[in-house]
């Protein structure tokens, strides 16, 4: 918080010490006064005018009525003294139950005080109806109704929403900002003034984790070249007897084109594209990409070429994350917890990917009485004739108005649904059902794949066949310990002052060896340290403090 008239307080401090006979605390302001109406005045001030800072200090009106208006105003406030951490937010909030606000500002001594002016004096016969006397078995209290304070934190399990408050925190602090937003889209366009070189009309689209609402700070900056606008030049009409066209090679396939195309475009970046470094061209993947890093922002970059059912997928998402505020904060969630047990790993491999999870976390929710996500087949059906999409065959119609889509009834808690998630799959029959989006339901896998979540519009693939059947019991396991932790919670939650990890902390910490009904897990240490950091935080829920800090958020180069 600013401190305003620091200068007054250094000269109090200097007249203090000349006066060394009695001690006193020294105060330390960590707020000031500061009012709606004030403001309000100093806004209406003539633009004309000049503030010098000395017109409040001029007598304006008689020492008498200056003494009985600040009699007036102590007689409407009231001095509490508060716990060390304490969300200012919260605090004005739970006082403005008994009134309206007029003036508040803290101060240290001995301990942190609020010193709280009301509008109205009868604001005080209230908050004093609501008051207790302490009670304690040794001493007995004299009960004395001042306007002298001592505000107490409740215990945790009188607010249960405080898990609900540590899902929403974790998608505050990792969710892409606006910066890191503008700088990848700024990354894709650095990117395409080169491919215009080759194809003037081209355009460099961001896809992905970058665009769909579900990315974290650090994920990978997924693009591809479109070229569909270079080839619908060809389309316009053009009245005459001639038809005019482009000299072009012809090659055997799509893929091969891809493939000489990224070629070109891998060799460009390695030779001539600015902070462009360690440019691998890997053309022989099912989808063809060429990988490097753009030291200037600190992405790592994947370039494909007209991959519009990646794009389409993100929009999907985009969707989803938006008809729901409690959609991401369940992804982030979840992806965070996998992470912390090696659930997920930046390494291809035999592990469960972000996205797989993603689609877990949306067909639970499309699972749920009354669901809270709608099923993709209902989306297609309130499609318009402007929203048909037919990509490579594939049927990846669905509605882009969001106004179209009804909201959802239900109102369970990120508690429940976080508990419930892992129960849900903890006892999911992953033996023989499969997981589709599309018509939100179970139904019998195609094959043998340990996990089968099928791809929402490619549907003749499993999204998760890279999934081996250790890392899905794995997975299963977890889910169902965490599902016991979040149960344990629920009759036995730890109070404000305890230090003891709850709620959201609990589950990313290294399983227990010695916890009844699970197999015996390995310590695993997490492998972003900004987790580490937020679980600080996490485990008393301080993420708002009335001295209100600020600062640049740290763009993570981590996957």
């Amino acid at each position: 918080m600013a401190v305003p008239g620091v200068g007054l307080l250094t000269r109090l401090n200097l007249c203090a010490r000349r006066r060394t006979r009695v001690q006193r605390p020294i105060v330390r302001l960590l707020s000031c006064p500061g009012t709606v109406a004030k403001d309000l005045r100093r806004d209406e001030q003539p633009s004309g005018s000049v503030e010098t800072g000395f017109e409040d200090k001029i007598p304006k009106r008689r020492f008498s009525e200056m003494q009985n208006e600040r009699r007036e105003q102590a007689q409407r406030t009231v001095l509490i003294h508060c716990p060390e951490k304490i969300s200012e937010n919260k605090f004005l909030k739970y006082l403005s139950q008994f009134g309206p606000i007029n003036n508040h500002f803290f101060y240290e001594s001995f301990g942190l005080y609020a010193v709280v002016e009301f509008c109205q004096k009868e604001s005080i016969g209230s908050l004093q109806n609501g008051t207790h006397t302490p009670s304690t078995a040794m001493e007995t209290a004299i009960p004395f109704r001042s306007r002298f304070f001592n505000l107490k934190l409740k215990n945790q399990t009188s607010e249960r929403s405080r898990i609900d408050d540590q899902l929403n925190t974790l998608l505050k602090e990792f969710q892409l900002t606006e910066e890191n937003t503008k700088l990848r889209y700024l990354t894709c366009s650095l990117i395409e003034d080169m491919a215009a070189a080759y194809f003037p009309d081209c355009i460099v689209r961001p896809f992905g984790s970058s665009v769909n609402t579900f990315g974290k700070l650090g994920c990978d900056l997924d693009m591809f070249l479109d070229l569909d606008e270079t080839r619908n030049l060809s389309a316009h009409k053009i009245s005459g007897n001639f038809l005019m066209e482009f000299q072009v090679k012809n090659v055997p396939s799509e893929r091969i084109a891809t493939q000489k195309i990224l070629s070109v475009l891998g060799e460009c970046l390695d030779h001539f594209g600015p902070g462009c470094v360690g440019v691998q061209k890997i053309l022989n993947a099912r989808c063809p990409l060429v990988r490097f890093s753009h030291q200037a922002s600190g992405f790592q970059c994947d370039l494909t070429t007209n991959n519009r059912i990646a794009l389409t997928s993100s929009e999907l998402l985009y969707i989803y994350g938006a008809l729901d505020s409690r959609v991401r904060a369940l992804v982030f969630s979840v992806r965070c917890w996998a992470r912390a047990h090696s659930l997920t790993s930046s390494i291809p491999g035999a592990w469960i990917t972000n996205f797989s999870l993603t689609m877990m976390v949306i067909f639970f929710l499309q699972r749920r009485s009354p669901p809270i996500l709608p099923t993709l087949d209902s989306l297609k059906t309130l499609a318009d004739a402007e929203d048909k999409c037919v990509i490579e065959g594939n049927n990846c119609t669905f509605v882009r108005d969001l106004s179209r889509i009804k909201p959802s009834q239900n109102t369970e808690t990120l508690e429940l649904l976080l508990k419930e998630f892992f129960e849900y799959f903890g006892n999911f029959a992953f033996d023989k059902n499969s997981i589709n989006i599309r018509q939100g339901r179970e139904q019998n896998k195609p094959d043998s794949s340990p996990l089968y979540i099928q791809n929402p519009f490619e549907t003749s693939l499993n999204i998760s066949k890279n999934v081996s059947q250790s890392q899905l019991q794995k997975f299963v396991d977890l889910a169902r310990e965490s599902a016991w932790i979040l149960q344990q919670e629920d009759t036995d939650r730890p109070s404000i002052s305890s230090n003891r990890p709850w709620g959201l902390v609990s589950l990313l910490l290294p399983s227990a060896p010695n916890r009844k009904s699970f197999t015996k897990k390995k310590s695993n240490k997490f492998a972003i340290e900004t987790v580490k950091n937020l679980l600080e935080s996490l485990k008393g829920n301080r993420t708002e403090n009335f001295t209100k800090t600020s600062g640049k958020r740290t763009i993570s180069t981590q996957t």
